[in-house]
This record gives C-alpha cells, sequence and structure tokens, in this order.
C-alpha cells in the first residue's frame, strides 16, 4: 500500500476509534483499540517499538518507543491530553529522524472532533 493511502486508511481507522470510544479516555486505551483496528484490517502493525539512538557509532538502548509503526513506514504517535503542544511535534519528529521515517502522525484523541486532533509530521 502506498504511504498516502495508507495514512488515509489510518486516520480513517482513527475515526472510527474515536466515534465508538469518545475523548476522555487514557492513552493506552486508544492506542490498544487504534493497534486492534489496524490489525483487523490486515495491516502490519507493530506496537511500542523499541527505538534506539546511535550515537557516535554505539546503539543505546535507552526507552524510546514508538505507539505504532504501520507497515514499517508510517509512525502513529497516540495522545490523549488538553491540546498538542511542540514537544509533541518534536517528540514525533525525532522518532521519524531515529527510524529514517519519512511521515507520522500525531493524533490527540482528547478533542471533540477528532479531524481537529490529527497533525501530519514529515521528515
Amino acid at each position: 500500500m502506498e504511504l498516502e493511502e495508507l495514512t488515509k486508511t489510518i486516520i480513517g481507522i482513527a475515526i472510527k476509534v474515536h466515534s465508538q470510544l469518545g475523548p476522555g479516555l487514557l492513552e493506552s486505551a486508544y492506542k490498544e483499540c487504534l493497534f486492534y483496528e489496524i490489525q483487523k484490517h490486515e495491516i502490519f502493525v507493530e506496537k511500542e517499538k523499541s527505538m534506539p539512538l546511535i550515537y557516535e557509532q554505539v546503539k543505546l538502548e535507552i526507552g524510546y518507543r514508538l505507539d505504532l509503526l504501520v507497515d514499517n513506514k508510517l509512525v502513529i504517535e497516540v495522545k490523549a491530553v488538553e491540546g498538542l503542544n511542540d514537544v509533541h511535534v518534536a517528540q514525533t519528529l525525532t522518532y521519524l529522524k531515529l527510524g529514517n521515517y519519512k511521515l507520522g502522525l500525531l493524533i490527540n484523541f482528547n478533542v471533540s472532533l477528532l479531524k481537529n486532533g490529527i497533525r501530519r509530521i514529515i521528515n
């Protein structure tokens, strides 16, 4: 599946999850439901994928984890916060750079209308 088509599919899945659950739950609930729904669509997805940091040729396992990595090319960072801020964008961009990925979706489920909680982050 091409990246743009994959992105549209994932956004549709996220909207479905949000319409079922609404705002106000913990991030972990949205992440688990999103993971489940993506798998139902028979799309390869990894949850809490370890993301090492390479510093001066040394691979450091320091606990960075992607919320979801879809089809080995789309990073999804799930939030359930009052509002997205620059730190959330920077975190997602860092994951894109560390993994050499081109596109990420930063999704805040704690909004009344999900389209207002989605940010595309491009590396």
